[in-house]
Parts: C-alpha cells; sequence; structure tokens
C-alpha cells in the first residue's frame, strides 16, 4: 500500500515537474518570439551606436547581418552608405572603393524607395566625396546629378540637416567658380552649378540650427567666412567647433584644421 502512494505520489511530482517545465518553455518560447521580432530593430540600433562610436567593422557587421533577412530595407541601404563614406573618410588607402560602394548603396535605398530622402542625401554625399579632390573638370559633370538628388532629398524633407550642409558646400564650390572657368565650362562642358556665398552660408546656418553638435557645418561656414573677410566671425565658429564632440573620423582633421587656423589668424 505504501509503495502504491509512493508510487502515485512520485508520479504526481513528475507531471508537476513536467508541467511546470511546460509552462517556462512556453514563456522561453514567446520571449523569443517577441525578440527576434524585435531583433532587427535591436541590431540597427546597436549599429547606429558603434558607427557614432567609430567602431566602423562591427558597425559593417551588425548592419550586413540584418540585411542577410531584410533584403528589401531601403533605410538599411542609406545607413551602409553613411558607413562606407565614414569608411573612406577614416581609410585613405581604400577610400575609393569605400566611395564607390557609398554610391551604391544609396542607388539600391533609392531604387527600393524613391521617397527616402535619405537615400537621395547619401547619393549626393557620395558622389560629391568621389570627386572631392578632382579637378573642376571632374566636378562639373558630377554636380547637375549631385544638385538634383540634393534638391529631391530637401524637398522630401525640409530638414534634412546633412543635405543642407550638403548644399552649403555646393553653393560655396559654384561660388568660387571664376568668371573665365565659368565661361570655358559653359562652352565646352555644359551647364554650370549656380550659386553664391549668401545661398551657401544660409544653408550651413539653418543646418546648425537643426543640429549645433556638427562639427562639420561650423567649419565650413567658417570658411565662408574667411571667403569674405569676416574674419572675427569665422574665428567665433570655429572655436566653438573645436569644443564639439567628434563624431566621425573627419571631425579629427577638421578640428586639427581649424586649431591651426585658429593659430594663424591670432598671430596676425
Amino acid at each position: 500500500m505504501r509503495s502504491t502512494k509512493n508510487h502515485l505520489k512520485y508520479r504526481h511530482i513528475k507531471i508537476c515537474s513536467f508541467l511546470a517545465l511546460a509552462v517556462v518553455l512556453f514563456f522561453c518560447s514567446n520571449h523569443a518570439e517577441a525578440a527576434g521580432k524585435k531583433q532587427p530593430h535591436t541590431l540597427i540600433n546597436l549599429a547606429d551606436k558603434e558607427l557614432w562610436n567609430m567602431n566602423y567593422p562591427k558597425a559593417d557587421s551588425l548592419y550586413s547581418m540584418v540585411l542577410l533577412d531584410n533584403p528589401d530595407n531601403a533605410d538599411l541601404y542609406w545607413k551602409l552608405a553613411r558607413l562606407q563614406v565614414s569608411m573612406g573618410e577614416s581609410n585613405t588607402d581604400n577610400s575609393k572603393e569605400h566611395y564607390s560602394k557609398a554610391a551604391e548603396y544609396a542607388r539600391k535605398c533609392v531604387s527600393l524607395d524613391s521617397t527616402n530622402g535619405k537615400g537621395h542625401t547619401w547619393l549626393a554625399a557620395s558622389l560629391a566625396i568621389m570627386v572631392e579632390n578632382r579637378g573642376t573638370k571632374a566636378k562639373l559633370k558630377q554636380a547637375k546629378e549631385i544638385k538634383r538628388e540634393l534638391d529631391t532629398a530637401i524637398r522630401l524633407n525640409p530638414n534634412d540637416e546633412t543635405a543642407l550642409s550638403m548644399l552649403g558646400s555646393y553653393y560655396r564650390e559654384a561660388a568660387r567658380i571664376g568668371w573665365f572657368k565659368r565661361m570655358m565650362a559653359n562652352t565646352f562642358i555644359g551647364e554650370v552649378p549656380v550659386g553664391n556665398y549668401e545661398l551657401a552660408e544660409k544653408a550651413f546656418r539653418k543646418a546648425i540650427t537643426l543640429d549645433p553638435t556638427i562639427i562639420r557645418n561650423y567649419h565650413e561656414l567658417a570658411l565662408i567666412c574667411l571667403d569674405n573677410n569676416k574674419r572675427e566671425e569665422a574665428m567665433s565658429l570655429m572655436k566653438t567647433a573645436i569644443d564639439k564632440p567628434i563624431l566621425v573620423a573627419s571631425d579629427i582633421r577638421r578640428v586639427e584644421e581649424m586649431r591651426k587656423l585658429i593659430k594663424r589668424y591670432s598671430n596676425e
């Protein structure tokens, strides 16, 4: 009799244990399923964080991991374009390869979603940086597409700080084209970029208002001020900029350049 009771008690304990395990497994599976649904967004957030920490290989690995299961996610492609631009700025040996990949990713983004403003922004950025250190002729040939992409980006989002920053640079470059180069370009190449320092200044000031942490905008606006003999304002902008946090690799170069300019003009 006792053995029967013990046996029943053992079976009862075993059944309870099984049920408890089943409950645990049920909640674990539900938790895993929920985590799986959130995983792409979580990984993207982690990748963004690694990018702003300038840990570009880790960011690349995380973005690529998400892309495997989300090949039609347009936002991933502009983020990859942004990453490739950053990698190119930090790795001058392979910069051309990175910028080329950036343009490829950005084109993929806008092909998937033509209304994705960031895709147009980073396509313009990658194209612009590809010809940054090339001659006037190369820049003029690329200018039309760059301006078209910037116009589209700003039409889609008038407060896109990156697009406004790039537009400011576009207008500054256009303002620096002399009358003779402009005449020759119109004759032999075609349409020449139209812009002036006022438009460039307006774009950079709006970009700074939208995001006062970006070093590039202070630096570029300071250069415009120097071009127009506004030394006092240029000095103020550069002194403000060098106290801002370093967010991308190119910020390091810009801060060094501004320190040199501050020292130079302080001694005059």
